[in-house]
C-alpha cells in the first residue's frame, strides 16, 4: 500500500516521478485566470484564521458541505470561525473521490506542514496550529504568493473598474510579482438582464462617451479597453451560455440596442443572441487588434436555486453543467473573425467534458504560424479540475490536437491558497506522459519529455500571453 499523499502522490510510474521532481515541480506559476482580489494583495492581507482564507467565498467547499448536509448557518450564516472549520473538517473527511479532499491535504502540507489527515477529531489541532502559522508576517497575502513560486497574476475586472489596486500594486516595487487586470465585460454584452441600461449608464460615465447607440457603446468599450491596456491588461474573459454565432446588420443591431435604452425589455430569444454574437465579433476583433488573449468559458447554467440566490446572489454554489453547446456555431464564430483577419489568440473552456473532442477538432481549423497552438483548449474547468477531468482533457488534447503547445493550468479561484492545485494538475500530467512511456506508446527520451512538461507548466503560457 503506498502512503498517504507522500512524495509520489498521483505518480504511478517510475518515469511519472522523474518527470515531476526534475522538471514540473521546479517550473514557476503563471496564474492566467483567476478571481482573487487585487485589493487584498495591494493591502498585504494577514488572515486571522483558516476559517477567512479557506471557506470565505469558496463556493466548491460550500456545495460539498451542503451535500453533506451542513446547515447553512455554518457555511454561510452566523455560526463562528471555529464551527465552520469544524463542520468543514467533519465533511472532508468523507470526501473520498472529490478534488477538494486533495486539495485540501495539499495546501495544509506545503502551506502549515501538516503531513496528518483532516477530520473532526483532528481539527482543532489543525485550527490552532493553521492559525498560529497565520499570525506571523511570513503568511501574508503576498508572502502567501511569493513562496508559492508565482510571477504572474491575472484577475477578473468589470469595464467599469478604476483598476486603482492594480495602480498600487505596480508602483510598489517592494512586489515584485506582476499582477495585471483581464478584461470581463459580461455585463455590457447581457442585454436581457434588466439592469443592463444602469449599467450602461455606469460605463457611460468612466468612459467619458455619451452612450446612446450600439456604435456609440462600442466607443466606450475601446475607450475603456484601452485603459485596461495602459494597466498591463492583455486578456480577455468571457462567460457566455455558449458560443453564439448569429450574424446581423449594424442596422438591425442598433434598433435592438435602442429597445432596451427606451425602456422596453428584450426578451426575443433570437434578438438577443443576434446582439451576443456582434458584441463578441467585436471584443474578438479589438482582442486581435491588441494582441489580447480571448478565453471563452461556457457550458454552465447558473443560480439554479431562486430561494438560495435571493438570499445569497450569484457565485454561491448553484450552478451546473448545461449541456447544449452547439459546436458548429463555436466553429462559424472562430470563422467570421478569420473571414476578417481579425481571429486572436483564443482559449476555448466547456464545462461540459462531453464537448472535449469537439472542441479539440475545431481547435484544427483555425491554427496558424501566428502562435504556436493559437486557439487553446483551456484546461479542465470548474466541476471538470480534478484527477478523471484533467487526464481526459489531456488525453482528449493529444488524441486530437497538438498537447505539446498546451498552455497548462490556472486556479480560477478566489483563495490565496489555491496555488498547489498547480501542483495537482503537474503531477496527472506527469503521470499521463509516464503511463504512455512505460507502455511503450512514446519514447522514453527524458530530454524530450522534459522539455515539453516544462513548456506546459511554464513557457508556453509565457509565451503565448508575451508575459
Amino acid at each position: 500500500m503506498k502512503k498517504f499523499m507522500d512524495e509520489n502522490f498521483l505518480l504511478s510510474t517510475e518515469t511519472a516521478q522523474k518527470l515531476f521532481h526534475n522538471y514540473a515541480a521546479k517550473m514557476p506559476i503563471i496564474d492566467y485566470h483567476c478571481h482573487i482580489n487585487p485589493r487584498e494583495i495591494a493591502e498585504d492581507r494577514q488572515f486571522e484564521s483558516i476559517t477567512q482564507v479557506w471557506l470565505g467565498g469558496d463556493h466548491y467547499k460550500w456545495r460539498l458541505m451542503r451535500s453533506a448536509g451542513v446547515d447553512e448557518k455554518y457555511i454561510t450564516g452566523d455560526a463562528s470561525e471555529r464551527e465552520k472549520f469544524q463542520k468543514w473538517a467533519e465533511t472532508i473527511a468523507k470526501g473520498i473521490g472529490n478534488p477538494l479532499f486533495h486539495w485540501s491535504h495539499l495546501e495544509l502540507q506545503r502551506f502549515f506542514g501538516y503531513n496528518g489527515v483532516l477530520n473532526g477529531d483532528t481539527a482543532e489541532e489543525v485550527w490552532q496550529l493553521a492559525n498560529k502559522k497565520l499570525a506571523d508576517k511570513s503568511m501574508s497575502v503576498r508572502n502567501l504568493i511569493k513562496q508559492s513560486n508565482v510571477e504572474v497574476i491575472c484577475t477578473t475586472d468589470d469595464p467599469i473598474d478604476s483598476l486603482e489596486w492594480h495602480k498600487k500594486i505596480a508602483d510598489d516595487t517592494t512586489f515584485d510579482v506582476k499582477v495585471y487586470p483581464a478584461w470581463r465585460p459580461d455585463k455590457a454584452m447581457n442585454i436581457e438582464k434588466p439592469d443592463f441600461v444602469d449599467y450602461i449608464k455606469k460605463l457611460e460615465e468612466v468612459s467619458g462617451v455619451k452612450i446612446a447607440s450600439w456604435a456609440d457603446l462600442k466607443k466606450a468599450l475601446e475607450n475603456r479597453m484601452d485603459f485596461f491596456g495602459t494597466m498591463g491588461c492583455r486578456v480577455s474573459d468571457h462567460a457566455l451560455e455558449y458560443v453564439y454565432y448569429a450574424p446581423a446588420s449594424d442596422e438591425e443591431i442598433e434598433k435592438i440596442f435602442a429597445k432596451k435604452m427606451s425602456g422596453e425589455q428584450v426578451c426575443c430569444p433570437e434578438c438577443i443572441k443576434k446582439f451576443k454574437t456582434a458584441f463578441m465579433l467585436f471584443m474578438g476583433a479589438q482582442c486581435h487588434k491588441r494582441n489580447w488573449v480571448m478565453q471563452l468559458h461556457y457550458g454552465c447554467k447558473r443560480d439554479n436555486n431562486t430561494p438560495m440566490f435571493n438570499k445569497l446572489g450569484p457565485d454561491t454554489g448553484f450552478d451546473c453543467i448545461n449541456n447544449y453547446a452547439p459546436s458548429s456555431e463555436t466553429a462559424d464564430f472562430l470563422n467570421a473573425l478569420e473571414m476578417e483577419k481579425s481571429l486572436p489568440k483564443t482559449i476555448i473552456y466547456s464545462l461540459n467534458p462531453n464537448d472535449n473532442q469537439a472542441i479539440d477538432t475545431i481547435l484544427g481549423c483555425f491554427q496558424s504560424s501566428e502562435a504556436v497552438s493559437k486557439i487553446q483548449h483551456g484546461s479542465a474547468w470548474w466541476f471538470n479540475d480534478n484527477k478523471v477531468g484533467m487526464q481526459d482533457q489531456i488525453t482528449s488534447l493529444g488524441n486530437l490536437g497538438y498537447l505539446a503547445g498546451f498552455v497548462g493550468m490556472l486556479t480560477d479561484s478566489r483563495s490565496f491558497l489555491s496555488y498547489p492545485r498547480h501542483e495537482y494538475f503537474r503531477r496527472i500530467l506527469c503521470d499521463v506522459f509516464g503511463n504512455w512511456v512505460e507502455n511503450g506508446e512514446y519514447p522514453n527520451d527524458e530530454k524530450l519529455l522534459g522539455e515539453m512538461v516544462s513548456d506546459i507548466s511554464y513557457n508556453n503560457t509565457k509565451r503565448y500571453f508575451g508575459f
